[in-house]
């Protein structure tokens, strides 16, 4: 900005005095004032919508290049799925030899094909079984000794479960 100090300073307002006259010094004093509060503002803007520019032009190759990692790595990845699925394509449908691994073994080690839809239902059923036997924290047997609920009931069923029953002699009106 401009180098003004108190002697320049002075020098301006009394020749300031002198062309304008006291009269009207206040006034052109407070218009100077607020011309130059206004064009202080007017920078800042102007400061401020640069540096947002500059932010945003930042933030847009910042984007581009997160993309374009992005975008590079879903294709390694999806090279490295269809390889392994293709290795193990190859694996299930064509090679027996003893030297590469099989991967054509079930639980057991019995091979897929020996495994009948029978098989699978029981371990189904019997998955499903020990799932609610560990589920439930309070065994059967002891629900229905002392009277504990065998299954969900709504809000509804309950209160009218246990909603008094008999003669009311009051009535609503």
């Amino acid at each position: 900005m401009i180098d003004l100090g108190l002697t320049k300073l002075g020098i301006i307002g009394v020749v300031a005095l002198i062309v304008i006259g006291p009269e009207k010094l206040p006034k052109v004093a407070r218009m100077a004032g607020t011309l130059y509060g206004r064009a202080q503002r007017y920078l800042n803007e102007v400061k401020s919508e640069v540096t947002r520019e500059i932010e945003m032009e930042e933030l847009r190759n910042l984007q581009k290049e997160v993309q374009d990692a992005a975008q590079n790595i879903k294709s390694e990845v999806e090279n490295s799925i269809s390889q392994n699925m293709a290795e193990v394509e190859s694996a299930f449908h064509g090679s027996t030899d003893e030297t590469s691994p099989s991967y054509d073994h079930g639980t057991y080690g019995a091979p897929f094909s020996s495994v009948t839809t029978d098989d699978l239902a029981r371990k189904a059923r019997e998955f499903r079984r020990k799932k609610l036997v560990r589920n439930s924290a309070i065994p059967n047997w002891y629900k229905q000794r002392h009277g504990g609920r065998q299954h969900v009931t709504s809000g509804a069923a309950r209160v009218a479960r246990f909603r008094p029953r008999g003669p009311t002699n009051s009535s609503f009106y």
